[in-house]
């Protein structure tokens, strides 16, 4: 099956199984509303903007300042300009610089993440809408199947060949399969709602794809939460380098230029202008510097820890998904087999049925069951899918 149009889902694909194609990104946001969409767009240039703006935070502002005197001894006017601007900060504007891209590459992984993350909750409840229609036509047939029982035990409590408890007990279970389909129904409908509220269009108009299988080794290699936790290692390594700058000689170049206009009520002097430039050497003595300098350091090894830890979990995430799926496949094969049992024992009651020795009931009971089974591997294979979808989120 394809996902929207198959050159989309080969795209979709790629990213899963490892192929190097060029994916498209906007593909995988085809499912999204488009106020999703955008949301992400304008995240992606926030951080563009908060990137380009830790880049210039070592650039000091210029001062403007104007004043104007209006007491009784002198009136006049005075402009200021003033510039204090470092040259030199140990490695600190490098650092800086550094951080500035570090930090954007981190917060660009967390939006790609969110953007996975809600494409794997809309194609998770399309999967679930699929699965629950494949259980609602199972409850119909379990209820035809209970219908038929009652039938039958009307008849056999009437002929008094069984005690009314029997007629009683086949009521109870179909009611209970009448209810069980109302609850099913019900589910369904919040399933599309919850689809509607993130999706661009009706449920229906989009079809299931098909996951594939990826290696432990790719999946560590194109894993965004690892891809974040590297990412993490080098802004916290930059950022301690850059507090430890802080604390180390800086150097300065300074300006100042102040012009006075006097307009009266001071003898002799009109207008003054006053100017000084030159270089300074700073180095801020704070009793906190360790402290500080320390605690980003600790900051930069816990993520250098955390990077190992997530490994660990994405790897025990991995071999859980990996043995659920063994279990599935478990399931189908026995699923197969009861199939191929059910359809062996059906050819043998089509047979009786037709040299009248069974009845239709007969025939129809079984033939129910046995499609309940191969709705069941349908079901099996959902789940799969559900499960692949985890793993697909995860990755690029």
């Amino acid at each position: 099956m394809h996902f929207l149009k198959s050159n989309k889902i080969k795209l979709l694909l790629c990213s899963l199984i490892g192929v190097n194609l060029l994916a498209n990104s906007s593909f995988d946001e085809e499912i999204l509303s488009d106020s999703r969409k955008k949301t992400f767009t304008l995240d992606e240039k926030q951080a563009k903007e908060d990137s380009a703006k830790l880049k210039k935070d070592w650039i000091n502002p210029i001062t403007l300042q104007y004043k104007k005197n209006l007491g009784d001894d002198y009136k006049g006017e005075t402009s200021l300009i003033s510039i204090n601007q470092p040259i030199f900060q140990s490695g600190g504007i490098y650092q800086a610089i550094k951080y500035a891209n570090s930090t954007y590459k981190y917060s660009n992984l967390q939006i790609q993440q969110q953007r996975k993350l809600l494409i794997k909750d809309a194609l998770n409840l399309l999967f679930q809408i699929k699965k629950l229609d494949l259980n609602i036509q199972k409850t119909k047939l379990t209820l035809a199947n209970a219908k038929i029982d009652v039938t039958r035990k009307k008849e056999q409590v009437l002929n008094g060949f069984l005690d009314s408890s029997f007629l009683d007990n086949a009521l109870l279970t179909l009611n209970s399969s009448k209810h069980t389909l109302v609850d099913l129904k019900y589910q369904k409908q919040e399933l599309i709602n919850s689809f509607n509220n993130i999706a661009a269009g009706d449920y229906k108009q989009f079809k299931l794809p098909n996951f594939e299988l990826i290696s432990k080794k790719e999946f560590l290699e194109k894993n965004i939460e690892l891809d974040k936790a590297k990412a993490s290692i080098e802004k916290n390594k930059n950022y301690s380098y850059m507090t430890m700058a802080r604390y180390l000689p800086s150097v300065n170049v300074f300006y100042n230029y102040s012009k006075t206009h006097y307009t009266d009520g001071k003898p002799k002097a009109g207008q003054t202008n006053e100017q000084t430039y030159g270089l300074s050497i700073s180095m801020p003595l704070d009793s906190r510097a360790f402290n500080d300098i320390e605690s980003k350091r600790i900051e930069y090894l816990k993520s250098k820890l955390n990077l190992k830890n997530k490994i660990d979990d994405e790897k025990s995430f991995f071999k859980t998904k990996i043995d659920k799926l063994n279990m599935l496949n478990e399931r189908l094969k026995i699923t197969k087999e009861d199939l191929a049992l059910y359809n062996s024992i059906l050819k043998i009651i089509k047979e009786e049925k037709e040299a009248q020795i069974k009845t239709q009931s007969d025939y129809d009971t079984l033939k129910n069951s046995r499609d309940i089974k191969f709705l069941d591997e349908k079901i099996y294979k959902i789940d799969k899918q559900i499960i692949l979808l985890d793993m697909y989120a995860k990755i690029f």
